[in-house]
């Protein structure tokens, strides 16, 4: 029997059929009035999903490029910086880090538990030298959100950085009101394009610290971001991924179509409901239980399943693509994606596929 295809996965995420649609209109000219049209209403609503008023800067790159602009354009060679790792991406953040030699100050949790903002102004008040502190608002491996208005408020002496890929467009993240300088993120999640675009968020407090920092740059340098989008109208520093951007423009008209809030609304309901029907099959949740959780659910595999096997048959025997553990977490736990273009009724689809696979 034929299965629908349903993608639950964390990223990449479904695509609205009107954003696939306009991947599919002829390429148009990046250095032209029409796309410099279509890109000044991008950088516009990017804003109104970032809420912020800082410069936000699109690279053809994952997220992970913009996380390494990031570190490029803030810091120099020793710097020293804080980083929360509790799963994945926060130790992606510390590999990273230390590759374009800064000394890190490592605050390690347990995969799943939530970063200790007490733990952070601790850290920051013992070494004044830490000049940027670095943390995942939804930590994809697990689901956890942290709280990062906690977070930029502990960190508030130094430039904050937060990684929002999995989380910008799905859990609340007020850049400008809890004082956030820096958001790294990317398009294939909540915003619901395919992969290919990252963006950085920067508010002065950090083009400050870019202006001195002695780090190699030069694709990712947030001067040439900057001078180009000053440019009427505004473009790219290089060439732009033209049909993702044009993609872009769709899919973010959707969410604010939608309402900001009312997205943020509206992602709470899908993790309650898929924590819910995660209980309701005599689950164990993996990770808090907390409506901040509203990107990723994750839970354990009962004990004698493998785990691997679940995502696989849940796939084959009925069309819905969950994803797996990561790390240590292969084949222990299974994650379900709801950032994006999900409804309630893909959650009910997948709790019902992975009952019927268990």
């Amino acid at each position: 029997m034929m299965n629908k295809y349903r993608l639950m996965s964390p990223g990449p995420t479904p695509i609205p059929p009107e954003v696939s649609a306009a991947g599919a209109l002829p390429i148009i000219h990046h250095r032209t009035p029409e796309f410099g049209e279509v890109f000044t209403r991008v950088n516009e609503n990017l804003k109104r999903v970032f809420l912020t008023e800082n410069d936000i800067f699109t690279y053809a790159a994952s997220g992970t490029g913009a996380f390494e602009g990031a570190i490029q354009n803030l810091f120099s060679p020793g710097d020293k910086v804080l980083v929360v790792n509790n799963g994945n991406f926060g130790g992606r953040w510390v590999k990273m880090s230390r590759a374009f030699g800064l000394e890190v100050t490592e605050l390690e949790y347990e995969w799943g538990q939530k970063a200790d903002n007490d733990e952070v102004a601790e850290a920051l008040a013992n070494d004044p030298e830490i000049k940027g502190a670095i943390c995942v608002l939804s930590e994809t491996s697990t689901g956890t959100v942290n709280d990062i208005e906690g977070f930029a408020r502990a960190a508030s002496s130094v430039v904050t950085i937060v990684d929002a890929v999995s989380g910008l467009g799905a859990c609340t993240l007020r850049t400008d009101d809890w004082g956030v300088d820096v958001v790294v993120a990317g398009s294939q999640k909540a915003l619901m394009t395919p992969p290919g675009l990252g963006f950085v968020s920067v508010s002065e407090r950090a083009m400050r610290m870019h202006e001195v920092s002695r780090m190699p740059r030069y694709y990712f340098d947030w001067t040439a971001a900057r001078k180009a989008y000053e440019k009427d109208p505004a473009q790219t520093a290089w060439t732009p991924a033209v049909s993702l951007i044009i993609q872009l423009d769709v899919a973010l008209q959707q969410l604010i179509d939608e309402g900001v809030e009312n997205v943020f609304a509206r992602h709470v309901l899908l993790g309650r409901a898929s924590r819910q029907g995660i209980k309701g099959m005599g689950l164990e949740l993996f990770g808090p239980d907390e409506d901040s959780n509203s990107a990723v659910t994750a839970a354990w595999v009962p004990e004698g399943i493998d785990g691997k096997q679940l995502v696989r048959m849940v796939f084959r025997e009925h069309g819905i693509q969950v994803a797996g553990g990561q790390g240590a977490l292969a084949g222990r736990i299974f994650r379900i994606g709801h950032c994006g273009y999900f409804d309630a009724f893909d959650i009910i689809a997948t709790i019902a596929a992975t009952e019927l696979a268990l």
